[in-house]
């Protein structure tokens, strides 16, 4: 059952007797209170309730503000307070809510309580008994005395997040979850296609084999597309009844500029009265946005960047002081050496705004978010943080500054604005510049024709898969088949190869390619004779502590100076590292419209005092964003060649029906005809501009212009850049955006180049230094061959070093080493580096291959370039090619990017930039320097004690158990009984090991050595080891380098050596050993 505008919603959708019908299924208490608080059911919540009431899994689908909260809520209630509670209080909780937001699940319990109070009050009335329904939060703000309660006296109703959700069913707190029969996913459409996603769906999996039989999911969605994807995402093993009523929500859209020419900025603003020429767009849009505020009741200003809402705050603030008190707050002379990140404030009281994002303190969003829904605050500078459903009812308009990231986001932003049911959502875009404009246009066009992009579940993230096995292992033993069909029931899972879940078992069981991944220890035992895998020691701790799956970027929190953080008060937000290395005792900076001055800066934390009044920086934060989707650069390039082809007046025409206003129509007409005017040609859907130019050092520049966007552009710079370094040896600095590509080409770097066959008129030319080698023909590939070139070349990408440490990470292979206090991002770095130098010669390790899926499929649109590219082949795009005296205006925006992506290239990390290593004779350098030997500079007494430290022997670190035992044949090697003994073993903690088939004895160098099992292959290849009997095939298998990998190990193990000594060790001769 589809409730659509389609002919499958007769009958279903229409209020008439189907409202009626779907009401009365419920007890009259709940129907009561229900047709005494409103008028009638929405069109949603008649779907939702008959579709629930037939007892199917459910997806309602609906615009903000179509009572879908109540929709899933309101059979739950009333079930549940015709039903006696459970007689067994850990299956009292049968009701499981799970939001994306902590502020989402505090917003949805707080609307609880009118209905429960209602049904309650209307029980009563009518003599029937008083329903008691207990409803309880978990989420990472719930004290911990009110978790403990939780689980031991569960709710009827919890409210949880999916990371909450994890961690109850990685403890014994799920237990309380054992009763749950209903689980409601709210907005699942921000979740659906992420990995925390993914994520959620493994813990819904494991949550349905706690149960008795599996919860019914019902999902709760903005409009999504496709929506059969978002269904299979919410249950894929069952039929779900999606519920979408055609949307009666309105729009009123607007675009305005403020300036008569964005082109030429510093003519007098659109408000008249205004004194004073602005060299800035900013200026008269921060004025726009605080006359649109006083003009009405409460106003959230969307931005692009935490900075930008920090910014945009502050200049409200000190517009409406100066306007409140007619005087005019100081200058702000900041230092010369102040970066580029980091701007100013001046100190005006929060008169008109507050700031609301991610890096603000709990409390203080907290705070924000009641003063602005009882109508107290006039306007919140917001992030997504707000885009969500919270319910903002005093909210009458949004602003939005930049244009939205996507059609969906600016949908829901809007629809923040007029958040009741049948209230119009008004909107303001503010664009920045005429780049922005265009693409604002865009996105409001297509958010009234509701054409949102595309969403698509991520297939097979190991590195999710990795955390969540670690979690469930530690909570029980698990057949290894039985394991896999569990995590193939999930949606992100269902295509898992058995061999992709072979390799992560055997990664996190410590059966690594090569023996240089010996540092990395094992989570989990897997028995392969049984065929069971069992969570070792502290697996439980480590999935807690760092589970998750959104990317820590080793940001510091900021605290009140002299506050206990240990309960929990004294926060006031977070600051990006970056920001506070460039900091000092004494500076002030602003956040959240306060200032602050620092007292100390300690290894994890900022300690902070208030400064009321007194100027000081704004923050920065360092993040990434996906880019410009390509069904919207498809839309973007369709809009640029329709109105490019109109005449003025009814290009204008068409403008003004999309909801600019006068001076931005007029802009984009003004901004197409400069640049058909510089270039001949306006970049559209059929036509890909390549244009080149010198620069102010006389070098060429060349602007691939196309509409595509970042996440096609990206892998096409990947693949330009590797064909450049093949054709003519140049390393090209390639920069990529959402309009397109811009290489810089040195003049030096090419004299003297031969022309190849890129161009039959200049083959076998040389280079002149008149025109540049790089035209059109360069940038076109065979659609055949591209996604290889890009494979082959994501690897040695910045991009896929940071995504690899997040992969990494996620998969627990690099854990806090201290939970609950502050990771540096350059410590993160250095060790994911050091991890990665050794990974990136496996390619069949699962977290390489999860990087470079994650580059490929969910960063870059691999298949939209190939498509791109047949297009081109095809002649239906086509490609023209210009020289330009200067830089065209579309080429003029991209180039603006260029310059801040390369400002500050110097200080991106080492550990994320690849460069090509020094080769040196290390002999020949110690000769030329003089140097002595390496070992006649080191103190004996140093070495013995590095040599006791590398070998286990200090105090400190003697095992306790025998996984103490496995750990250390793993990362020691075959020892003897009364080497075990020198480090603390029991003599009978090697046998259990040899019981449950984790070590073997063996006898090398003419001694009986305890060795761990997954050496044995290693031992029989290097040494000609004979293997006892029952060892599993999986250790069995031949080694690549055999001796090269103990070798390796003796030489991590221990302090300067000689080959003699380990040949000793090995039972070889030293012709061997000096030979490997």
């Amino acid at each position: 059952m589809t409730c659509t505008d389609g002919p499958l919603s007769v009958g279903r959708c229409t209020m008439g007797g189907m409202a009626r019908s779907a009401l009365h299924a419920f007890s009259p208490a709940t129907r009561g209170w229900f047709t005494g608080a409103f008028t009638a059911p929405t069109a949603a919540q008649e779907g939702a309730w008959q579709a629930i009431g037939e007892g199917s899994d459910v997806l309602v689908v609906a615009p903000t503000g179509s009572g879908k909260t109540l929709a899933a809520f309101l059979a739950a209630l009333d079930r549940l307070a015709a039903e006696p509670p459970p007689a067994e209080p850990r299956k009292r909780c049968r009701v499981l809510y799970v939001s994306p937001l902590k502020a989402l699940a505090v917003d949805v319990e707080r609307n609880l309580r009118s209905p429960l109070i209602g049904i309650r009050h209307e029980s009563v009335r009518l003599g029937l008994p008083e329903p008691e329904i207990r409803v309880g939060i978990r989420s990472g703000d719930t004290p911990a005395a009110e978790r403990r309660a939780l689980a031991t006296r569960p709710p009827d109703i919890l409210i949880t997040t999916p990371e909450s959700l994890f961690l109850m069913l990685t403890s014994a707190t799920r237990e309380a979850l054992r009763g749950v029969e209903t689980v409601i996913l709210d907005e699942v459409h921000a979740v659906a296609g992420t990995k925390r996603g993914a994520h959620l769906a493994l813990s819904l999996e494991r949550l349905d084999e706690l149960l008795d039989r599996p919860a019914r999911r019902i999902g709760l969605s903005a409009t999504v597309r496709p929506v059969d994807e978002v269904a299979r995402y919410l249950s894929p093993r069952r039929a779900v009844e999606i519920v979408q009523p055609p949307s009666g929500k309105e729009f009123d859209l607007s675009v305005v500029v403020p300036v008569e020419d964005l082109g030429e900025l510093g003519g007098s603003p659109a408000q008249d009265g205004q004194p004073g020429e602005k060299p800035s767009i900013w200026p008269h849009v921060e004025e726009r946005i605080a006359d649109l505020v006083q003009a009405h009741r409460s106003t959230i200003v969307f931005a692009n960047s935490r900075r930008l809402a920090e910014r945009l705050c502050n200049r409200l603030n000190e517009i409406a002081y100066e306007r409140a008190t007619g005087e005019a707050l100081p200058e702000d002379h900041s230092p010369a050496e102040l970066m580029a990140e980091a701007g100013a404030a001046r100190g005006a009281p929060a008169l008109l705004a507050r700031a609301h994002h991610g890096s603000v303190s709990k409390e203080q969003r907290a705070l924000v978010e009641e003063d602005l829904k009882a109508g107290r605050l006039p306007a919140v500078v917001a992030t997504s943080s707000l885009e969500l459903g919270i319910d903002m009812g005093a909210v009458d308009l949004v602003v939005q500054v930049e244009s939205p990231p996507s059609v969906a986001s600016g949908l829901q932003r809007v629809g923040r604005a007029g958040h009741q049911v049948g209230a119009v959502s008004t909107g303001v875009v503010f664009p920045k510049y005429r780049g922005d404009l265009v693409q604002a246009a865009v996105v409001t066009e297509r958010m009234r024709e509701g054409a949102i992009e595309s969403l698509r579940v991520p297939a097979n993230p190991l590195d999710v898969l990795a955390q969540q096995l670690i979690a469930m292992t530690a909570m029980d033993s698990w057949d290894v088949e039985e394991l896999l069909a569990l995590v193939r029931r999930a949606a992100p899972f269902a295509s898992l190869p058995e061999s992709a879940y072979t390799s992560v078992l055997d990664m996190l069981a410590g059966r690594y390619p090569s023996d240089a991944f010996a540092e990395l220890r094992p989570r989990l035992v897997w028995d392969r004779v049984a065929g069971t895998v069992t969570g070792r020691p502290g697996a439980q701790r480590l999935a807690v502590t760092s589970g998750g799956t959104i990317p820590d970027r080793g940001l510091f929190g900021v605290f009140l100076a002299g506050a206990d953080p240990k309960k929990g008060g004294g926060r006031v937000g977070e600051l990006d590292e970056e920001m506070v290395y460039e900091s000092r005792v004494g500076d002030v900076f602003t956040l959240g419209t306060t200032s602050w001055r620092i007292e100390d800066i300690t290894r994890d934390r900022v300690l902070v005092s208030p400064a009321p009044g007194v100027p000081g920086r704004l923050p920065f934060w360092k993040g990434d964003q996906l880019g410009r989707p390509l069904e919207l650069g498809r839309a973007l390039g369709a809009f640029l060649r329709e109105v490019g082809a109109l005449a003025p007046e009814k290009a204008r025409e068409r403008l003004l029906a999309a909801g600019l206003d006068a001076w931005a129509a007029d802009n984009v007409i003004a901004y197409l005809g400069e640049q058909r005017q510089s270039c001949g040609h306006v970049p559209d859907d059929r036509t890909i501009v390549v244009e080149r130019f010198r620069d102010e050092l006389g070098d060429w520049r060349v602007v691939v212009h196309s509409p595509f966007g970042a996440q096609v552009h990206a892998p096409w710079a990947l693949a330009l850049a590797a064909r450049l370094s093949e054709r003519y040896g140049m390393d090209t600095q390639v920069m990529h955006a959402d309009d397109g590509i811009v290489l810089r080409l040195p003049d030096a770097d090419l004299m003297g180049l031969d022309l190849l066959d890129t161009d039959p008129i200049r083959q076998g030319t040389e280079y002149d230094g008149e025109q540049s080698p790089v035209g059109a023909a360069d940038v076109a590939f065979d659609r055949g061959e591209v996604s290889q070139i890009v494979t082959d070349q994501v690897g040695g990408s910045a991009l896929f070093a940071s995504r690899f440490r997040e992969c990494a990470a996620r998969a627990l292979l690099l854990p806090r080493r201290d939970p609950g206090k502050r990771t540096p991002l350059w410590q993160q770095r250095q060790r994911a580096a050091q991890l990665l130098q050794v990974a990136s010669e496996f390619g069949s390790f699962p977290i390489v291959l999860e990087a470079v899926r994650e580059c490929l499929q969910d960063v870059f649109d691999v298949p939209g370039l190939t498509e791109l590219m047949g297009d081109i082949e095809a002649r239906r795009v086509r490609l023209v090619e210009v020289t330009t005296p200067e830089p065209s205006p579309f080429a003029r925006s991209l180039l603006f990017g260029y310059v801040a992506q390369f400002l500050y290239e110097g200080d991106s990390p080492l550990a994320e930039r690849r460069a090509a290593a020094l080769s040196l004779d290390s002999r020949l350098l110690a000769e030329l320097l003089g140097q002595a030997e390496l070992r006649e500079l080191l103190d004996a007494d140093v070495l013995d004690e590095l040599e006791r430290e590398l070998q286990w022997l200090t105090e400190d670190r003697r095992v306790k158990d025998a996984e103490g035992v496995a750990d250390l044949l793993r990362l020691l090697g075959p020892l003897t009984g009364a080497e075990l003994a020198e480090r603390g073993a029991d003599p009978a903690w090697a046998g259990e090991l040899e019981r449950a088939r984790r070590a073997i004895r063996v006898r090398i160098a003419g001694e009986e050595r305890w060795a761990a099992v997954e050496d044995a292959g290693r031992l029989r290849d290097a040494l000609g080891t004979a293997l006892p009997v029952g060892v599993p095939e999986a250790f069995t298998e031949p080694v690549g380098d055999p001796l090269g990998d103990l070798l390796a190990r003796y030489a991590r193990t221990h302090g300067p050596f000689t080959s003699a000594e380990a040949a000793t060790r090995l039972g070889l001769g030293t012709a061997v050993t000096d030979g490997a």
